[in-house]
């Protein structure tokens, strides 16, 4: 059986991080590595109050994408701090929902999430859900159950032609920050884990679905990591805030 083509995603997510300043250095640098890799999507989630200057500071021709760390389930109202989808629409092209800091920092349930990419699936942007168990979850052999759950929650039940649309992110939580990585192999079984509930849904959708890893994918980890023909890029953290170990991890992704 041929293997389905689908285009590399490597997109930089900042966290709570950079100055106005850094960010447009950052932004500048990340786009001329995106210029250069027109074979692959690159992109960056800067903190949301860099949105509009970003996207004002990218030049037309650039091939770099711009999303959200987050959004609002509601369409307007009394969600004081909050931002919509509508709002963040003109400036953004993904938009990340169901991230493992905010289901355990903002206690994000499975329904929360559903709400907001129910949200983003209705705009012109392109939806990025994360997935991932913890440490005592994985420790338990719980790991392939709780990410079932996790996409049961988030995705089970929309057309198929919305579901192609969203990208998935397998982010084991107690990778996220820690230093640690999941093995090559732990991201290929969870890969196929998260493919294999694609195909029972719609096996269109498992073929087309991008499956980024996002747990410390690091210049020294990632050509092995993208080597599984089931990872098609990364979701990256701590890296993308230097344009060079970014940049490392673009060339692993085209090679």
């Amino acid at each position: 059986m041929t293997q389905p083509s689908r285009r590399p995603l490597i997109l930089g997510n900042w966290k709570m991080n950079t100055t106005l300043d850094e960010a447009v250095a950052l932004a500048s640098a990340v786009g001329a590595i995106a210029d250069a890799h027109p074979s692959i999507d690159i992109g960056i989630l800067p903190p949301a109050i860099w949105l509009v200057p970003l996207h004002k500071n990218r030049h037309d021709a650039s091939m770099l994408k711009i999303g959200a760390q987050d959004a609002s389930p509601h369409e307007n109202g009394a969600c004081t701090g909050e931002l919509s989808v509508a709002m963040l629409a003109p400036w953004c092209d993904y938009i990340l929902a169901g991230h493992s800091e905010r289901r355990q920092h903002h206690h994000e349930t499975d329904e929360i999430i559903r709400a907001k990419l129910d949200a983003i699936v209705a705009i012109d942007c392109i939806p990025v859900l994360a997935v991932g168990e913890s440490e005592q979850e994985r420790d338990a052999g719980n790991a392939a159950r709780v990410v079932a759950r996790q996409l049961d929650g988030a995705l089970a039940g929309p057309p198929a032609a919305d579901l192609t649309r969203i990208v998935v992110a397998y982010e084991p939580v107690w990778a996220i920050g820690t230093g640690k990585s999941a093995s090559a192999q732990d991201a290929r079984e969870m890969a196929k884990v998260i493919r294999g509930w694609l195909a029972q849904q719609d096996q269109q959708a498992a073929d087309t679905i991008r499956i980024l890893y996002g747990g410390s994918m690091k210049p020294d980890n990632a050509t092995e990591i993208l080597a599984n023909p089931d990872v098609d890029g990364g979701l990256i953290g701590g890296a993308s805030l230097s344009a060079g170990d970014f940049e490392k991890i673009v060339v692993a992704a085209s090679n």
